[in-house]
């Protein structure tokens, strides 16, 4: 594997949405070959050439866009004899088309807790295009038969599973634990995780309590109000059916406004 591939991969591990491009097409004289590659971050170029110069730069601004948009497309360069010689190619100039592809991490849905609303949030999430995580250390909740649509599930206590969790920005959490001193400990556990989204069950009551008590352990104000609690979207949900949709509905939400950012 190259190491401009490795450098993509490397990036989408992390939960980073990067673009490739790459030359797919040369007619004349261009400053590098069909198949050369680079990888661009929102930032800028990360790894790879495809001959430096003006042509470069005004593939990366390109590349920038399309993450913008979140959509790849082909482009087609026209190099005159001025910068072709510029770029480093020869002088008669020549054609160059760029096809540019985004990546994207996979998008998972991270739950802690196995009752009933979590069976039927891991069902909706995994309609919807997400992986499905589930962590509660009770194995007579947290296990295929009740979910069968979730891709992990890890029977172990909130500490020992995220020892080896990667929690990144294409995240997801949804607290609904069997009580809120739980609540607590899992809240506080990935409130610093940099994770999209997180968001915990319970009553304006309850919640407020779990805050207290978290700022009282350092957690700031801050911190805490990015926290979606109660959560979910208002839809008067009352069945785990009903607030499994009014939770995924604020979670589609947010990856909406997280796109277009």
């Amino acid at each position: 594997m190259s190491e401009v591939l490795k450098k993509a991969l490397e990036r989408i591990s992390k939960g980073e949405t990067v673009a490739l491009a790459t030359i797919v097409e040369t007619k004349g004289s261009t400053p590098r070959e069909v198949g050369a590659k680079i990888v661009v971050g929102k930032d800028g170029l990360i790894a790879g050439t495809i001959g430096g110069g003006i042509t470069e730069a005004k593939v990366i601004e390109e590349v920038k866009q399309s993450l913008k948009e979140g959509k790849g497309k082909l482009i087609t360069y026209h190099l005159t004899k001025e910068q072709a010689a510029l770029d480093g190619g020869a002088i008669c100039g020549g054609d160059m088309k760029v096809f540019i592809d985004v990546l994207q991490p996979k998008e998972e849905v991270l739950i802690f807790g196995a009752g009933h609303i979590a069976v039927c949030v891991s069902r909706l999430a995994k309609m919807v295009g997400f992986k499905v995580t589930v962590v509660d250390s009770r194995k007579e909740f947290a296990n295929q038969d009740r979910f069968p649509d979730a891709d992990e599930i890890i029977a172990e206590d909130t500490e020992k599973a995220l020892t080896h969790i990667k929690i990144t920005p294409s995240t997801y959490i949804i607290v609904l634990t069997r009580g809120h001193l739980k609540d607590e400990e899992v809240l506080g556990s990935v409130i610093k995780s940099g994770a999209a989204y997180i968001g915990m069950i319970g009553s304006r009551k309850k919640n407020s309590t779990v805050f207290q008590h978290l700022e009282e352990q350092g957690i700031s104000a801050q911190e805490l109000k990015e926290v979606h609690a109660p959560i979910g979207v208002d839809i008067g949900a009352q069945t785990p059916e009903e607030i499994a949709v009014s939770i995924m509905a604020e979670i589609i939400q947010v990856r909406k406004q997280k796109e277009i950012q």
